[in-house]
């Protein structure tokens, strides 16, 4: 159908279901709220009937769901807090103020940082100084006990965890954080529910509607013709991506653990449910949503299954319908596939804020060979977004680091991927010779010797290796490279993201395994209980860690005093030294130029080199402080960062 007859359509059935809806909720509140919210619906249902159209327009009882779709947002709008509906008419009024650079991120598991969500609300003095405006907590819903994949094999999307607090709590824990400029951040578990959730029991009771909330195949015959085309995620886990489940003695879609049910979004129903659980975080006052394994919503035989088209669908609708009732809120995309796929998920009526995960594995790449090409080259095709889009940039995360670059790119600059993959999983695993890197393999392949890697960024970065072999040079070099990371991060356009307990030099812990639940999963690692008793002593000058947290602080105090570092206008440069890293940043008439030497050496960049890009043969470093006149050459130390004032 043509998206003229669509939108024809569209206006047709919105004028059937206005008046059911007027008769139903209009006395229930004041007009001129009504009327506002009246008016987004007319804005955004267009999008919304054409994109579920798409999707489910050839069931019998599409417009039954159509209606139940705008009834149950209805519903959910109704009952926003009224600061929210505030928050929405700001929110529109200011729709990329997530591009401001006075956004600065961090993540947690609120067990490891702080015990519970009455800790959060008594650390916010920690966050408020370290200056975070952006605070992802990692899953925090009801979930399996045991084993659980850190939390997101989800029981419940409307109970927190009994061992972390409420749902009261978490809702007073969003205003008060939103009171203090800091934007609360959850994570959408909207491709797979655990099975001891309602719906999952249900269906293992035999009901059939709940049934159909999921993948379930009485026998092989339609799992084997998937598993001809699909890829198991975890192979170690489980091979392949179906679970036989004897009480019903039915296959069911899992494709991450055998724990984890796949949701069937054929089923428009559904959706209709997981858009009033989106709805209420919402209203719990969840700001950014991080939308989990965005690849992986919709199956299709003779296809991988993962970035199908209808995925894409899904998630626009999912943001029509936010657009609608709660349009304070914003998505963001977790996609660690190719490249090129990634970018496909961020759009402002899709996923307005992405991940990066391409530069998280580029900078480790880089720091490993001492060689920016290949960063440069990748960031030079891929790092502009469309307006009003920004990245969520990140040395690492709860997660693993995978070589998510594109084997495109570096055959381009005459690279081996293969073997590329196989040098960086060695370096830091501590496998190469005089690599600095005390890192863990995750989910490695034992013929290809590939894996992705685990550890915090101090180990990575050799301060772990430095204060074991008791080398003040090494320690020294170690902290430059975490702070050559961080800076690079905090500038390079898009929200940082901090994993707390990077910023004071927190070292792997090998005890993970001690623990039957983490015992083979190394990511547990990097996951630590926050250090508070080095937290305290973060301004001892004479501590490692001081000078880390300190030089860090520095460093996003000058992203949140330069108007240069808002929004996502970035250009990537030639230095004229593949061991430096360089890029422009600018806003209305701000400009600067960034440069990063990635290796232990001292780095020259000439002159003429530096004026052929606009700048002046005197200018000033804004991180170190210094006035730099470079007749003839830039010299940058070992790991230097620089920001330079004195663009023409």
């Amino acid at each position: 159908m043509d998206s003229a007859t669509l939108k024809r359509y569209s206006i047709k059935s919105l004028s059937r279901l206005m008046p059911r809806l007027e008769v139903r909720y209009a006395d229930q509140i004041d007009q001129g709220t009504w009327q506002s919210y009246v008016q987004r619906i007319k804005t955004h249902f267009p999008r919304l009937f054409g994109l579920l159209y798409q999707l489910y327009g050839n069931q019998y009882d599409f417009f039954y769901h159509l209606e139940q779709i705008l009834d149950s947002t209805t519903q959910m709008w109704m009952k926003r807090p009224d600061e929210l509906k505030a928050l929405d008419v700001m929110r529109e009024a200011d729709p990329q103020w997530y591009q401001s650079h006075r956004m600065v991120g961090a993540m947690c598991y609120v067990d490891l940082f702080a015990g519970d969500l009455s800790g959060i609300r008594d650390r916010i003095p920690y966050l408020t100084e370290l200056g975070i405006t952006y605070l992802h907590l990692m899953p925090l819903f009801k979930t399996l006990k045991g084993d659980n994949d850190g939390g997101y094999a989800v029981t419940s999307y409307r109970e927190v965890n009994p061992t972390l607090g409420t749902m009261e709590e978490l809702a007073e824990l969003a205003t008060e954080l939103r009171q203090h400029g800091i934007s609360l951040v959850l994570d959408f578990v909207f491709n797979h529910t655990s099975d001891e959730h309602q719906w999952a029991k249900q269906a293992m009771a035999g009901d059939r509607e709940y049934q159909e909330y999921y993948r379930m195949y009485r026998d092989r015959d339609i799992p084997n013709a998937f598993e001809k085309t699909v890829n198991s995620v975890f192979p170690d886990e489980h091979p392949g991506c179906f679970t036989y489940r004897t009480k019903i003695r039915k296959w069911v879609w899992t494709t991450f653990c055998n724990y984890q049910w796949d949701l069937n979004y054929e089923n428009p129903t559904v959706f209709t449910h997981m858009a009033e659980e989106m709805l209420f975080l919402a209203n719990v006052g969840v700001e950014v949503l991080r939308l989990d394994a965005v690849a992986f919503l919709w199956k299709r035989l003779d296809s991988g299954c993962e970035n199908l088209p209808e995925a894409h669908l899904l998630i626009q609708a999912f943001n029509a319908v936010l657009q609608i009732a709660a349009p304070a809120m914003v998505f963001k995309s977790e996609a660690i596939v190719h490249p090129d796929e990634v970018r496909r998920y961020i759009g402002e009526e899709e996923c307005p804020l992405s991940y990066n995960p391409q530069l998280m594995a580029l900078l480790w790449e880089a720091l490993a060979t001492r060689n920016t090409r290949l960063l440069s080259h990748a960031m030079h095709k891929r790092f502009d977004l469309p307006a009003g889009c920004a990245w969520v940039n990140y040395i690492r995360c709860h997660d693993d680091i995978g070589w998510t670059f594109s084997d495109d790119d570096a055959w381009e600059l005459n690279i081996n991927p293969f073997h590329h993959r196989q040098f960086l999983t060695a370096f830091y695993t501590n496998r190469f010779e005089n690599s600095f890197a005390r890192g863990l393999p995750f989910q490695e392949n034992p013929e290809t010797h590939q894996a992705r890697i685990s550890g915090t960024i101090a180990s990575l970065c050799g301060l772990e290796k430095g204060l074991y072999e008791e080398d003040p040079e090494q320690i020294k070099l170690a902290i430059r490279r975490i702070l050559l990371l961080h800076g690079i991060l905090l500038t390079i356009g898009g929200i940082p993201l901090i994993y707390l307990g990077d910023e004071l030099g927190m070292l792997n812990d090998y005890d993970y395994g001690q623990s039957p639940e983490k015992d083979g999963d190394s990511r547990w690692a990097h996951r630590l209980v926050f250090d508070w008793q080095r937290a305290e002593l973060r301004r001892d000058s004479e501590a490692v860690w001081s000078q880390i947290y300190l030089g860090l602080l520095r460093l996003i105090h000058i992203r949140q005093q330069n108007r240069a570092f808002t929004g996502s206008e970035t250009v990537i440069m030639d230095p004229g030294n593949d061991h430096v890293f360089g890029y422009f940043r600018h806003h209305d008439d701000q400009s600067v130029l960034v440069l990063a030497n990635f290796t232990e050496a001292e780095q020259a960049v000439v002159g003429r080199q530096l004026r052929l890009l606009g700048m002046r043969k005197t200018f000033t470093d804004i991180v170190s402080g210094t006035t730099i006149t470079a007749t003839q050459k830039l010299m940058l130390d070992p790991y230097q960062f620089m920001i330079l004032i004195g663009v023409r």
